[in-house]
């Protein structure tokens, strides 16, 4: 299965991150990065590993920087593995990829745990992600801050965790989440209350959920067991919350 795949990742600034992305992806014949005009090393670091082949492109919205990737860059694998650049492909994900044998499915879901600084968390609560797909059953669409890819025909889950282990400095997280919590209001305003989720509905109430995620993370995930990195992590995702409630509501 691992020569039926080609990574592709998306880049900008991560000259924090993406050697250890890379790393996880020596298996690979050839890597694609489309690196949207990155000032700092990201670039110099990608092409530092034979495999990877960079195309750059302006940022206009993630959903338009994928579509960019997967079409356009000339990538003829029948298999992609779409990943961001602080994801990290475990060696028990690997050996789960040797084995694959797909059979009508068009593509492969993933379990993240979430890291601070290599710290593995238990109290992460980053969602799953289809990350292993058809190349011909893909496309993406927008949704809210991010974007979604959508698959002609089954997902199947992945046994094996992905490692979501960000290491850029907090002042780039702050901006980040500041710009993703804007489109992610205009997405629940827009949405008909009766079609969101408990988790959007309670959103809805002013600031509800920031106290809620941080006792949710710290207490029931098991996140004051995690030590400080435990902590800064409630923290951040009681914050990013605070942020949409203030988006919502201000």
């Amino acid at each position: 299965m691992l020569p039926e795949i080609t990574p592709l990742i998306l880049t900008y600034n991560e000259a924090p991150n993406i050697a250890r992305a890379l790393g996880g992806l020596s298996w690979a014949k050839e890597i694609v990065v489309v690196d949207s005009c990155s000032d700092d090393e990201t670039v110099q670091i990608a092409n530092s590993f034979p495999s990877v082949r960079v195309v750059q492109r302006t940022f206009d919205c993630h959903r338009n920087q994928w579509e960019f990737g997967l079409k356009e860059t000339g990538i003829s694998t029948p298999w992609v593995l779409a990943l961001d650049a602080d994801y990290v492909v475990t060696e028990e994900l690997i050996a789960e990829l040797k084995t694959l044998e797909p059979h009508n499915n068009a593509g492969y879901r993933a379990n993240f745990i979430y890291c601070i600084n290599g710290k593995r968390l238990r109290s992460g609560i980053y969602p799953p992600v289809t990350v292993l797909y058809r190349r011909e059953a893909a496309r993406y669409v927008q949704d809210g801050h991010t974007q979604r890819v959508a698959l002609d025909g089954e997902i199947q889950e992945l046994r094996s965790p992905m490692l979501h282990d960000d290491r850029k400095p907090f002042r780039r997280w702050f901006n980040s989440q500041s710009r993703y919590t804007e489109l992610e209001a205009q997405k629940l305003l827009a949405t008909d209350p009766h079609e969101l989720e408990l988790a959007d509905k309670l959103r809805r109430w002013r600031f509800i959920v920031p106290p809620a995620m941080l006792v949710y993370c710290l207490v029931v995930r098991g996140g004051i067991l995690d030590g400080w990195a435990g902590f800064y992590y409630a923290f951040q995702r009681a914050m990013a919350e605070l942020m949409l409630s203030h988006r919502l509501h201000g």
